[in-house]
């Protein structure tokens, strides 16, 4: 499988993750993302031993755009720091059904996961074992059916983007498990994470990476003048 390379330095790898890739292996057994890019560098770096590749965050495996990893235990111990301060910030793009009803704003939701259902609860009051999440959102453009929204989240939590979205009344296309009634012909949701940016933990230079949006005739007639 071709890995389409969006950063890549003695440091740090970005890849533009597809849809149906998950970013490590799980019971599926499927070949996982992590595993793809440690046989790239075995092969361009040409080592006969095992290689290095830490994972800095995780996107669901529905969900398309930019993953970042660390090619040295340094770049991942500053990666997790930076996430930690809150330091690196990242951009999602979403397309809905529903029109929210104030164009911009701030969702603040406590979330409670379910493990048996791999799903994330939204409450308006903190209630035991929820944690608090936050995310910032604007409508970015529409088409004749659908609106795209950019989303900022601030906390980190289980499937917050698709729950927090779906609690508003806007559950992203294509998101059966958070309430869109149907899916995506490829089995992806209509989620992207667009961006990544933070100040690079080595070389202390800023850093933005941009993922392109899916060949997809919708995210290209929803995005037309955004890319």
């Amino acid at each position: 499988m071709d890995l389409e390379i969006l950063f890549e330095d003695n440091h740090l790898i970005a890849i533009h993750k597809k849809p149906s890739q998950i970013v490590q292996g799980d019971k599926t057994g499927d070949i996982s993302l992590d595993q793809l890019v440690k046989d790239y560098l075995k092969r361009t770096c040409q080592k006969p031993g095992n290689v290095y590749l830490g994972v800095i965050h995780r996107i669901d495996r529905p969900v398309s755009g930019v993953v970042l990893f660390a090619r040295t235990s340094k770049a991942l111990s500053r990666m997790n720091n930076l996430f930690r301060e809150g330091r690196v910030h990242k951009k999602y793009w979403a397309i809905v059904k529903e029109k929210p009803v104030q164009q911009e704003g701030e969702l603040i939701h406590y979330l409670k996961k379910n493990e048996k259902q791999n799903k994330s609860y939204a409450f308006d009051k903190p209630v035991k074992g929820a944690k608090q999440a936050i995310l910032s959102y604007s409508l970015l453009n529409q088409s004749d059916n659908y609106y795209l929204l950019e989303i900022q989240p601030q906390t980190g939590r289980h499937h917050q983007i698709r729950c927090q979205l779906s609690k508003m009344g806007c559950p992203i296309k294509g998101d059966l498990k958070y309430g869109f009634p149907r899916s995506n012909k490829d089995g992806s949701i209509s989620l992207h994470a667009r961006s990544i940016y933070f100040i690079h933990p080595v070389r202390k230079e800023e850093i933005q990476i941009n993922a392109p949006v899916p060949e997809d005739s919708l995210w290209k007639e929803i995005t037309h003048g955004l890319t």
